[in-house]
């Protein structure tokens, strides 16, 4: 598998919802998501912290992760979010 620099990202939403993405700069989408730039979803419901779920990604493998990560049910996601390392989150 030749490494990339992609990752698969959860986002905790305000309304207790995880919101799932891809990115190549996750400091830079959180970013965009805590502006109101990122998705319809978190401009509709407030992210409150982001972690990385799967890390050095192509592109094509991010986009099938992502994939497979939004076919989970909600309590598996819960279960990947549980075990994942915040990466950001907003200040207190």
């Amino acid at each position: 598998m030749a490494l990339g620099h992609w990752s698969v990202y959860l986002i905790l939403c305000e309304n207790g919802a995880l919101y799932c993405g891809i990115s190549n700069d996750v400091d830079k989408r959180w970013k965009a998501h805590c502006a109101g730039k990122g998705a319809k979803y978190t401009r509709m419901h407030k992210p409150v912290q982001m972690k990385e779920i799967y890390t050095d990604l192509t592109a094509s493998e991010a986009r099938k992760l992502e994939y497979h990560t939004l076919q989970l049910c909600n309590a598996v996601n819960q279960l990947l979010w549980d075990d994942a390392i915040v990466l950001m989150g907003l200040p207190q």
